[in-house]
């Protein structure tokens, strides 16, 4: 199985994206963070980002659904983030890296688990605000930046898909997972 991880902005269009992947075919696995803070919100607490387990609740989720969705058929499986992208939010929140996380991200490196490619999807030119999403476009295009950061440090190849319509994105990945697969 190659499991690729999506990334890249708040707003990037990247869960529209992994729906449009799913509809041609693969296998995808959603985001961890934005399922937290929903079930948080729905819980009361309206900015659990701030809360002290928000870290620990987001890869205890990417682990869960990591282990779980290893063992699908699927030949070719996405995902909506990673532990990657867990220890930029905490660079991003001024949050203390936690062990567990780094040994997480050590974890997901010596399996090798994920691809070396990860597709950076990026930002749209603007920011859609919702409940889970009240991030202003400066700090997204730094939080954006972070993420690189991390993925290379990491040693991830970025692979960038630039702002286009849904379809013009879609084929961009599938085109350059055709030539990673072959």
């Amino acid at each position: 199985m190659r499991r690729f991880i999506l990334t890249g902005t708040p707003g990037s269009g990247k869960t529209a994206l992994l729906r449009q992947l799913e509809l041609v075919g693969f296998g995808v696995v959603e985001e961890a963070a934005t399922d937290v803070i929903a079930l948080w919100q729905a819980r009361g607490i309206g900015e659990p980002w701030m809360q002290p387990w928000f870290l620990d609740e987001i890869v205890a989720l990417q682990r869960q659904r990591r282990t779980r969705f290893a063992r699908l058929p699927d030949a070719v499986q996405f995902h909506d983030r990673s532990s990657v992208c867990t220890a930029a939010l905490a660079e991003y929140l001024g949050l203390t890296m936690p062990d567990w996380l780094m040994a997480e991200l050590k974890r997901i490196k010596d399996e090798s688990f994920f691809e070396k490619q990860v597709f950076f999807i990026r930002n749209l030119g603007f920011i859609t605000h919702t409940d889970a999403r009240r991030i202003s476009w400066e700090d997204a295009l730094r939080f954006e930046r972070i993420h690189e950061e991390w993925y290379l440090r990491s040693g991830f190849e970025l692979i960038t898909v630039e702002a286009g319509t849904i379809e013009e994105r879609t084929e961009a990945i599938k085109d350059a997972v055709e030539r990673f697969t072959r």
